[in-house]
């Protein structure tokens, strides 16, 4: 998933774009804050995907015990015998 999102993202950008807006960033930030602003993104983007694997797995966690009060476990048909 967090794949996906990131060619998303990166769609229609050439490399020379990127290059253009690595050297914006650079000028702008400066050399020495560049690694901290890197580190902080990367902690965000970290948040970010266990944030929503959480949320996933809250999701099947209540989607199995929803079927286990209904009596019907998750991926198995009644039998009608």
């Amino acid at each position: 998933m967090f794949y996906s999102l990131q060619l998303l993202l990166l769609e229609g950008i050439s490399a020379g774009e990127l290059i253009f807006v690595f050297l914006v960033v650079l000028l702008f930030f400066g050399s020495k804050s560049i690694p901290k602003i890197a580190r902080s993104l990367g902690r965000g983007m970290r948040q970010l995907r266990d944030a929503s694997q959480q949320i996933q797995d809250d999701i099947k966690s209540a989607a199995f015990e929803d079927d286990e009060i209904t009596g019907f476990p998750i991926g198995k048909k009644e039998n009608k015998e």
